[in-house]
């Protein structure tokens, strides 16, 4: 049966009219754009305490302590927020008056697009909830991109959404695929991109957060999610910002584990290559969910365990892992360059080349075009792919980019790019490592 969805006004009203729910708005950046929503809806006595925005510095500073970071648009501010305001409503209504009530601390930190329209508008929304009267407290923290090229749009966005955060909250809480989901509600396709959903407290005791931020990319709402090796999720961008990164990209449902000992002369070669610094190299390696969108938009409840579990898998052999909606190489040079790395090495399988300068493969009069759209979108002065050879196993030889064979309309092409070393041969390998194709 399909999830009815309530349009916001109706959503804050619903939430103004239980008078069991109560708690404060703390907003930065973009105006006090959801606690106007809940004014504007009527009824508002009911929920709010207390709505603020602590704009300049100082102020900010005062209340919530000093970043050391210098970031105010990070969740170390969220959670800093969170903490103070929920702590403010325990201290100050506790006479008879709220013995019934279920109190909540929601807050934001967001900068939208500046006047020059030079920034990246992004933020992060959180509710710190109660379940229960007198219970404990549940967390939600999300973090978003802002898509729209106004500000006042933006703005209107992340009204739409501090909303559908509270109401989540305390009616989806139960089904966190369900709350996942709804957080879009009302929103246009392409306004905004969640990339990480972080939860925490007894109510999300049985919930898998690997699952729910892979179920923010099988429903579009996001590319990709980074998992470290203690298998939590990462925020993309503060994990990737300014780094040297080297990927290596694995196939849906692979039975084996990768292969980590050509992957391992990969990361060696890129830091030779490029003198990237170790601790400031990010090693991932990427899970495709790509193929499986491309088959079925609906993935099934099986397809993501399988991803979590695959995640998880990778995780445990102490590697990074990114699992990605990205279908070809140029997809993920595309997004990662949105980060300024510094240096980006994409290793892959040889094979995966022969693919790629194979017109056979393509419709053969847009077979130039989009050959010519992918290596605009892979290749730029730092990125690179690392090939690694395999077997041909009906010739039994080893195929690398020397001895590939191409179409003739691509060879051109494909010269200059091994000339250039754009596509550069992982060297030293030994023959035992090297798998049949």
């Amino acid at each position: 049966m399909a999830r009815e969805i309530f349009e916001t006004k109706r959503k804050a009203l619903k939430i103004n009219l239980d008078a069991a729910i109560y708690g404060t708005f703390a907003e930065i950046g973009a105006g006090q754009e959801v606690a106007r929503n809940f004014f504007e809806a009527g009824a508002a006595s009911g929920t709010i305490a207390k709505t603020m925005s602590a704009y300049d510095m100082a102020f900010s500073d005062a209340i919530y302590g000093v970043e050391d970071s210098g970031r105010y648009v990070s969740r170390e501010r969220l959670t800093k927020m969170l903490s103070h305001e929920f702590s403010l409503l325990t201290e100050r209504l506790h006479t008879e008056k709220y013995e019934n009530k279920r109190f909540f601390a929601f807050a934001d930190t967001v900068t939208t697009l500046n006047f020059t329209k030079t920034n990246d508008p992004h933020g992060w929304l959180g509710i710190r909830f109660q379940n229960e009267i007198d219970g404990p407290t549940n967390d939600i923290i999300i973090h978003v991109r802002l898509l729209d090229s106004d500000n006042r749009l933006q703005s209107k966005v992340l009204g739409i959404l501090g909303v559908n955060l509270v109401f989540a909250a305390y009616y989806y809480a139960q089904d966190p695929q369900v709350m996942i989901e709804s957080l879009v509600d009302n929103l246009s396709i392409g306004s905004v991109e969640i990339d990480l959903v972080k939860v925490s407290g007894p109510v999300f005791e049985n919930a898998n957060e690997r699952l729910l931020n892979l179920y923010l990319i099988a429903k579009g709402f996001a590319n990709a999610a980074i998992f470290r090796p203690d298998g939590r999720a990462a925020q993309i961008k503060d994990f990737l910002y300014k780094k040297d990164i080297i990927v290596l990209r694995t196939k849906y449902k692979q039975k084996s584990l990768p292969n980590f000992d050509l992957f391992n002369l990969a990361v060696e070669q890129f830091r030779k290559n490029t003198g990237a610094d170790p601790e400031n190299t990010v090693v991932l390696i990427e899970v495709l969910m790509g193929n499986v969108l491309d088959e079925d938009l609906d993935l099934t409840g099986e397809d993501l365990q399988y991803f979590a579990q695959r995640a998880e898998e990778l995780c445990s052999t102490g590697n990074n892992i990114m699992v990605s909606n990205f279908r070809r190489n140029n997809h993920l040079a595309e997004f990662v360059k949105t980060f300024k790395p510094r240096n980006v090495g994409i290793a892959t399988n040889v094979y995966n080349l022969r693919n790629i300068f194979n017109s056979d493969n393509y419709n053969k009069e847009n077979y130039t075009n989009e050959l010519l759209s992918y290596i605009s979108g892979m290749f730029s002065k730092n990125v690179k792919l690392y090939a690694y050879p395999y077997l041909n196993k009906k010739e039994n030889k080893i195929v690398t980019t020397k001895n590939l064979k191409v179409s003739d309309e691509a060879k051109p092409l494909y010269d200059f790019l091994i000339q250039n070393h754009y596509i550069i041969d992982i060297e030293n390998y030994d023959e035992k490592y090297v798998k049949t194709v």
